[in-house]
């Protein structure tokens, strides 16, 4: 699998509810949702965690999670397929993965209350940049 094809495989779930803790595209994705549908969808079966607050700070054993599923960190600019880890506040965190289009990205957005394609936002709200191995 590339990154175009994950991008591609996020993009399809774009329209579809949010809902925290959400894992099912016809009820509602979060955030983490939306990479386990995208990462599903290409036939990477995983299971994310669950039972976060909207407002956790800080997610343990992030980059063991990463490298399990075959990612690297890496540095901007992003390519189609990264995934973006976003800290809005300091108390939030926020995951996207990098579109097919450049300078876009596909998130679950709370605000709008759906997965929607959005502007990658500038560095100094992204606090990691995940990329698959060349071997995935």
């Amino acid at each position: 699998m590339t990154g175009a094809v994950l991008a591609q495989a996020a993009e399809q779930f774009v329209g579809a509810p949010f809902r925290l803790h959400g894992r099912d595209p016809r009820t509602g994705l979060d955030c983490i949702g939306l990479l386990e549908a995208a990462f599903d969808s290409c036939g990477m079966s995983t299971k994310l965690p669950t039972g976060y607050s909207l407002r956790t700070g800080r997610w343990q054993g992030l980059e063991l999670h990463a490298e399990r599923l075959g990612f690297v960190p890496c540095k901007i600019p992003a390519k189609p397929g990264d995934v973006c880890l976003l800290q809005p506040s300091p108390v939030q965190m926020h995951f996207a993965i990098v579109s097919t289009t450049p300078g876009l990205m596909v998130e679950a957005h709370a605000g709008l209350r759906r997965v929607v394609i959005s502007p990658l936002p500038d560095a100094t709200t992204l606090a990691g940049l995940w990329r698959l191995t060349p071997d995935r």
